[in-house]
């Protein structure tokens, strides 16, 4: 019975791993993606909540997980288009920009879902892909193989995004939009292409990453919901040094932070719940404080680019 349990128990904690994790690993690779052609959005934390809402509304209006998150996808895109006409188009500060839409993305969440949700709460449907016999496996079985096929999709997502940024020409181009924009000018490329796609892949990322937290992983919305995890990102993506691998690694630290809380309660250890609030971001300054040295950024990070300038 108590070995049962112990297999109950460490599902348990994967399984909360995999949904605490998930939502940081998105939005870390859509701002690798950006700072690589060197923006740098300092408001994926407001993009990260206008993906959360509008997945969550699209979810609940249509009754399925798969269109919220295409949903939380286009309200990421919509809310990065401040970023692609304000700095790309028109060379303004990036930083300033991103502040912005940090806290026009909290604020507008904030009012639309008291306004329209805030008397009477719902949660989205349900998801998940039961793999046969692999899903019977012992703690793996139940964490891993029934998972949503969101899940899934995402997962291969991943694995091609890190093959595109390391080893094709569009890679290359956005490496080369960040780290001397002038280089790619000269051969043939064009800079503002180059980081507008990025942005709106950074928009994609991050949104997609807003819908996983509200579809999946709560099942639910509400406001400032992301309590600073865009920010856990950008700290993440200078970290990884435009390495997916690095960012999933780095991301697990993070999950397995916030999802220690139930088997330490579990097992008697009585700890403060400010403690465990506090645990993941003690664990994300840690980090930073230990490979802050072999932090990386692009040469050109928010710098607007005016062709022909010096």
């Amino acid at each position: 019975m108590s070995e049962l349990l112990s297999a109950t128990v460490l599902a348990a904690f994967l399984t909360a791993i995999i949904v605490q994790t998930m939502p940081l690993i998105l939005a870390a690779v859509g701002e690798t993606i950006g700072e690589q052609s060197g923006v740098l959005n300092l408001g994926i934390e407001g993009v990260m909540l206008v993906g959360a809402y509008s997945g969550y509304v699209t979810a609940l209006v249509t009754g399925s997980p798969w269109l919220g998150m295409l949903g939380g996808i286009a309200g990421g895109v919509v809310a990065n288009l401040l970023m692609l006409v304000l700095n790309i188009w028109l060379g303004l500060n990036q930083i300033v920009i991103g502040l912005a839409i940090t806290l026009m993305g909290e604020g507008i969440t904030a009012v639309l879902y008291l306004q329209n949700y805030g008397k009477s709460p719902q949660s989205v449907p349900g998801d998940a892909w039961v793999i046969p016999g692999l899903s019977d496996l012992p703690v793996v079985g139940p964490s891993l193989f029934r998972q949503s096929g969101i899940f899934w999709v995402l997962l291969l997502t991943l694995v091609v995004v890190a093959f595109l940024l390391a080893r094709t020409n569009w890679g290359l181009s956005i490496r080369a939009a960040g780290q001397k924009p002038s280089s790619l000018d000269a051969a043939g490329g064009n800079v503002v292409r180059t980081r507008s796609s990025a942005v709106l892949l950074n928009g994609a990322f991050v949104g997609a990453g807003g819908a996983f937290l509200s579809v999946l992983t709560t099942g639910t919305f509400t406001p400032f919901m992301t309590g600073g995890l865009g920010f856990i990102a950008i700290v993440i993506t200078m970290l990884s040094r435009g390495r997916v691998a690095w960012i999933v690694v780095t991301s697990l630290l993070y999950g397995i932070a916030v999802a220690i809380k139930n088997p330490l309660q579990l097992i008697g250890v009585t700890v403060p719940a400010d403690v465990f609030q506090m645990l993941p971001f003690i664990v994300v300054m840690l980090t930073l404080i230990i490979f802050a040295r072999s932090s990386m950024v692009p040469p050109a990070l928010g710098a607007p680019y005016t062709r022909g300038a010096r």
